[in-house]
């Protein structure tokens, strides 16, 4: 007999949730971003954000749980990678390392904070069942979304049926709910999606292949999300998608255009640095913000997508 729908989408949820959550248990040492970005030609607008970076720092400690180990990238490094770049402010993405423990990214934003009211914000993991009061505390130190990293061991600290419960909670502070997933599992993960009471952010293209084109089921799948006005989309992370890890990245181009095309008013952008988990080739940081340069030549549409989406969603 044929399942009940209900039955049937709980089943691909199960199913995309076990898929999203296969790793490799081997602990990695990944590589260090370049240490010597260079400036790139591409001028950014006054008031630039960086919609997601990562810190990592011995101080802190990481869960057992990780599926790598990361080499510090402190928050000293991204001073200077911004000052470098032309990027103002910034949003500080907690890593699958530190699991809950949003210490390292709280701390950084204070710091950033405290030397220029309002620099910094957070995107940050915390459990089902986190206090209210925590979450208030967390939303005073810049917190604005919560995080759930399917694609990497510890970044999952919920299971995919407790999302509507999750997001329920954090909606009443006016957060949002950042998706990291397994490019294969956007079409298994549309029912959690499109049934969000919260507005919702996916990163790096939605892990999207870039070689697969435009015209690629899971990649359609995306402008769906991204037309129906509830998602908003980092054009982040193009070592990730490209078919090379360094640039040029040409071929992340036309997913770049499809995006903004649909929905310019809800497309940000961000280094992803120090790039975490890459075991080859990291990029220069100056590479990724001329190839956003070149995806983006009107001025006032890079404001739009460097400045003002992201000045808007995270409540700058």
């Amino acid at each position: 007999m044929e399942q009940a729908a209900p039955e049937r989408r709980s089943s691909l949820l199960a199913a995309a949730f076990r898929y999203c959550m296969i790793y490799d248990l081997r602990m990695r040492a990944c590589l260090p971003p370049d240490r010597n970005p260079r400036r790139p030609q591409t001028v950014l607008p006054a008031g630039s954000i960086d919609s997601h970076v990562h810190v990592f720092d011995r101080r802190y400690p990481m869960t057992a749980a990780r599926g790598y180990d990361p080499p510090d990238s402190t928050l000293d490094d991204l001073g200077h990678l911004h000052a470098t770049l032309g990027i103002d402010r910034v949003v500080l993405t907690q890593p699958s390392v530190y699991g809950t423990d949003n210490a390292a990214i709280l701390d950084a934003a204070d710091a950033l904070n405290h030397e220029t009211p309002g620099r910094a914000r957070a995107v940050v993991a915390v459990s089902l069942d986190v206090p209210d009061v925590e979450l208030a505390a967390l939303e005073k130190r810049g917190a604005r979304g919560v995080r759930l990293n399917m694609d990497n061991a510890g970044g999952m600290p919920i299971e995919i049926g407790d999302v509507p419960r999750l997001a329920e909670r954090v909606g009443e502070l006016g957060w949002h709910v950042e998706f990291l997933f397994p490019g294969e599992a956007i079409v298994e993960l549309m029912p959690v999606f499109t049934r969000l009471p919260v507005p919702m952010s996916i990163g790096h293209f939605a892990y999207q292949k870039a070689a697969a084109g435009v015209a690629a089921p899971g990649f359609q799948v995306l402008l769906e999300l991204v037309r129906r006005g509830n998602t908003w989309i980092k054009i982040s992370g193009a070592n990730r998608v490209s078919a090379t890890d360094l640039p040029p990245y040409d071929d992340v181009a036309p997913m770049a255009h499809a995006l903004i095309e649909a929905a310019s008013d809800r497309v940000m952008w961000g280094t992803d640095w120090p790039h975490p988990n890459k075991y080859e080739a990291n990029p220069n940081d100056g590479d990724l913000v001329d190839a956003f340069g070149e995806w983006v030549a009107d001025e006032s549409l890079r404001a739009a997508i460097a400045v003002d989406n992201p000045a808007a969603f995270y409540r700058f």
